[in-house]
């Protein structure tokens, strides 16, 4: 079954959970990030973890450089296409 973890990340704090789902609820996720140029990456390891995260807890400090990796190339794309 497909999962999906939305995080905020505000250049100030540690991402936080702002979604997550499995099923359907992924998928509409999903909708909606690409609906609003949000950049998916697909990690099923990754989304496993943050799956256990309660909606609105920042991710732990062992996740840090992953989804610092991830933040740095969304950003590199985005400007790329600016």
């Amino acid at each position: 079954m497909k999962k999906a973890v939305a995080l905020q990340y505000d250049y100030q704090n540690a991402p936080k959970v702002t979604a997550k789902g499995s099923g359907l609820l992924a998928e509409r996720i999903m909708e909606v990030a690409e609906e609003n140029d949000v950049l998916l990456h697909e990690s099923p390891e990754l989304v496993e973890v943050l799956a256990t995260l309660e909606i609105g807890d920042e991710i732990p400090e062992s996740l840090y450089l992953a989804v610092a990796e991830i933040i740095a190339f969304a950003h590199n794309i985005k400007k790329a296409y600016e």
